[in-house]
C-alpha cells in the first residue's frame, strides 16, 4: 500500500548482483542505472511508486579476487582495514565533475602510473566503465629507451621537459641528460615531444575504440575531464581532442576549504573522491551494516586529522 520502500530496491539489486562471475572474479561496484516498474522504464528513483513488478539495470563493476586480497592485505599491514574498494575514475568522478556534465554525457580518464581508468557518465549515472593497462609509467618508460637513462631521469625529464605538441616546439630547443654511462648528452625537446605523443595518442586511441564499443560515440557532449599525474603533461587536452572530436579538460578537485594549494591537482582527485564517495549517498549499492560500518570507519579518519 505504500509503495516502493528503501527495502525493495535492495531486494532488487541482491537479485542483480546473483549473476553468474568467472570464480577469481568479484563485484566491486553495483550502480543502478534506472528502474522500471511493470511497462514504465527509466525510472531513477522509484520510492513510493506503486506497480506489481520491479526490475533494475545496473552497471557491475568486477575486479580480479587475488589483486584485491593483495591490496587489502597491503593497507591492512599499515594498521587499516579497508572497507570498500572504487574505481580510480569513479573516485576522481566524486571530485571533479560537475552536475551537469553527468547528466549531458562526459567520460572521465583518470589517467595513472600503470593504468588508465575511465568511467562514462549518461543521464547523471555511470554507464560504463574500463581499465586498460597503459599510463604514465610507460610513458616514462618509453623516454628511459629513447635516452638509454635510468627510469627516475626518465620520468623527471617527463615533468620537466614533456609536451605533447611537438609541432609547437622549436626544432632549436635542447636540454641536457646525463644518460647510462654518465657522459651527458643534448636532447631535442622536440625529440622528446614525438615520443610523449606516440603513447599519449595510444591511450587516447583506446578510449575512443571502447567508445565505439559500446556505441557511446555521440552520446558525451560534455566530452573528457581528465585526472591522475599524467594528466597534467603540457598538450594533452589537445590530442585527446584531436583524437575523440570532443571538448576536453584537466580537473582538480573542486569546491575544497582549507589546504586547498596542497589540495589543488589532478594528482588529488582520486583521494579527494574517495572521502566524498565515503560521505555521501552514492548511487553504488552496500548492505546496511556495511553503510554503516564504513561512516564510521571515515569519521574516524577525520577525527584523526583534526587537532586535539
Amino acid at each position: 500500500d505504500n509503495g516502493v520502500t528503501r527495502q525493495h530496491i535492495e531486494n532488487a539489486l541482491e537479485i542483480a548482483q546473483a549473476i553468474p562471475i568467472p570464480h577469481n572474479r568479484q563485484i566491486v561496484h553495483l550502480i543502478p542505472r534506472a528502474y522500471t516498474i511493470d511497462n514504465q522504464d527509466s525510472i531513477r528513483n522509484p520510492i513510493g511508486m506503486h506497480g506489481f513488478r520491479m526490475e533494475v539495470e545496473a552497471h557491475i563493476v568486477t575486479a580480479s579476487s587475488p589483486a584485491l586480497r593483495n591490496l587489502g592485505q597491503c593497507v591492512d599491514n599499515v594498521g587499516i582495514k579497508p572497507a570498500e574498494f572504487v574505481l580510480n575514475a569513479i573516485a576522481s568522478a566524486e571530485a571533479v565533475l560537475e552536475p551537469t556534465e553527468r547528466e549531458m554525457g562526459v567520460i572521465v580518464a583518470d589517467i595513472g602510473g600503470g593504468t588508465t581508468d575511465i568511467a562514462l557518465y549518461v543521464n547523471g549515472r555511470v554507464w560504463h566503465t574500463k581499465v586498460f593497462p597503459v599510463g604514465g609509467y610507460h610513458i616514462s618508460n618509453d623516454i628511459a629507451i629513447g635516452l638509454r637513462a635510468p627510469i627516475e631521469v626518465a620520468e623527471q625529464v617527463k615533468i620537466q621537459y614533456g609536451d605533447c605538441r611537438p609541432d609547437q616546439i622549436d626544432s632549436d630547443y635542447v636540454f641536457t641528460v646525463e644518460p647510462f654511462g654518465g657522459e651527458k648528452i643534448q636532447v631535442g625537446r622536440q625529440d622528446l615531444a614525438h615520443v610523449i605523443e606516440a603513447r599519449v595518442e595510444e591511450i587516447f586511441q583506446l578510449i575512443l575504440q571502447e567508445i565505439k564499443r559500446t556505441d557511446y560515440e555521440g552520446l558525451l557532449p560534455a566530452g573528457i575531464v581528465l585526472t591522475g599525474g599524467s594528466s597534467q603533461l603540457r598538450g594533452i587536452t589537445d590530442i585527446a581532442e584531436r583524437v575523440l572530436n570532443v571538448p576536453a579538460r584537466v580537473a582538480t578537485p573542486k569546491n575544497l576549504l582549507g589546504m586547498v594549494d596542497q589540495l589543488h591537482s589532478p594528482v588529488y582527485a582520486t583521494s579527494v573522491g574517495l572521502l566524498r564517495w565515503a560521505m555521501s549517498d552514492n548511487q553504488t549499492y552496500k548492505p546496511r551494516a556495511q553503510q554503516r560500518e564504513w561512516s564510521k570507519k571515515v569519521g574516524s579518519i577525520f577525527k584523526a586529522l583534526l587537532p586535539d
